[in-house]
């Protein structure tokens, strides 16, 4: 449906328009329901009080989202969430460190990665496939999803999102490497068993 852009200004029709959107940005970033739309109905308001300063030199839709990083941002600044390496909310265990050879980040043969058999851009692509990395997204602690989110989905630096989260980089790495572990496995089980039952 194409929208003129008089009632895309029009905050009355921002909620139909955009919510489901902002909602799922939202929830993909902090895993929480209540937060997510605790967040949206923070951006609409913020946007509603700062309309005038909208130029339109965007869409209404990606001014909304970037109004709603900055409070996804100020939700982790807020919360003091202490990304320390062991504070992940999973215990280490030899598993952890078993999945490597004796080569730093050389895979043991039998721990590799195994092929997917599409493109990451095919992948992005298939909203099955979407829907099942959100959701595994949405598994993991909230300091491991936040840091692969910011770092993976929102394209922040590594010295952006130390200075954020107020974190060293070795520790960065450490959280990073945890949240891709987990995801892997979760995927695995959930998207290339998937695949083989549809074959």
């Amino acid at each position: 449906m194409k929208v003129s852009k008089k009632t895309e200004i029009d905050p009355t029709t921002w909620v139909d328009l955009h919510g489901d959107y902002l909602y799922r940005y939202a929830l993909l970033r902090v895993s929480h329901h209540q937060i997510a739309e605790d967040l949206v109905q923070d951006t609409f308001l913020s946007a509603l009080g700062s309309l005038d300063n909208f130029r339109g030199e965007s869409q209404i839709r990606t001014w909304l989202t970037g109004i709603l990083k900055r409070k996804i941002i100020d939700y982790y600044r807020k919360k003091q969430i202490s990304y320390s390496l062991n504070s992940d909310g999973i215990p280490q265990t030899p598993e952890d460190f078993e999945a490597f050879g004796s080569r730093q980040g050389a895979w043991k043969m039998e721990n590799a990665p195994k092929d997917w058999g599409n493109s990451p851009d095919k992948l992005f692509e298939n909203q099955q496939f979407m829907k099942i990395l959100e959701r595994c997204i949405g598994d993991l602690p909230e300091r491991l999803s936040a840091v692969f989110v910011l770092r993976e989905m929102d394209g922040y630096d590594t010295k952006e999102i130390c200075k954020l989260l107020d974190i060293s980089p070795s520790n960065l790495w450490v959280i990073l490497h945890r949240a891709r572990h987990l995801l892997r496995k979760c995927l695995e089980i959930n998207w290339i068993e998937l695949e083989k039952k549809q074959k």
